[in-house]
């Protein structure tokens, strides 16, 4: 089957739904980018309580998509670490507008409108950095108090 005959339609963004438009996928991809998560029981300790089943089904789909590669763990052949490729690296702006919308629309963490309404960083400069950071196995967890500690 073509690529055109797999999805609903070739419009792009019934395309970008059909491959991580469902609640978890995104999720996946958030834990990977702000926090640093790469393994099965990683994933299935966030916040959001994925069921083992559901969370096998997101990662294989994410899997076939191309958004994740998984390859076994160097220390403990037992576990697979799961990356972002390229073009799931590319998902990272539409994260950080995700989150910038959520934080200014409810109560909750709102560091990444501060960082930008600061000129610590504008969105595009943030998003660089975070693919950089999670390209060399960090995290927005692990920059966020570099971000913290710079001063306009």
């Amino acid at each position: 089957m073509d690529e055109a005959q797999q999805y609903r339609s070739k419009c792009p963004i019934n395309l970008a739904l059909e491959i991580f438009g469902d609640k978890w996928s995104l999720l996946i991809v958030r834990d990977i980018v702000y926090f640093g998560k790469n393994t099965f029981g990683e994933f299935l300790q966030s916040a959001e309580s994925v069921s083992s089943h559901t969370l096998t089904r997101r990662l294989v789909h994410l899997e076939e998509t191309g958004i994740l590669q998984k390859k076994p763990d160097p220390e403990d052949k037992r576990k697979d670490l799961y990356a972002l490729t390229d073009k799931g690296l590319d998902l990272i702006p539409i994260l950080l507008e995700l989150g910038i919308w959520g934080g200014k629309h409810s109560e909750y963490d709102d560091s990444l409108q501060r960082w930008i309404a600061q000129g610590i960083v504008t969105k595009e400069q943030l998003a660089q950095r975070l693919r950089k950071a999670v390209t060399n196995g960090r995290s927005l967890a692990t920059i966020a108090s570099e971000l913290d500690d710079q001063t306009v």
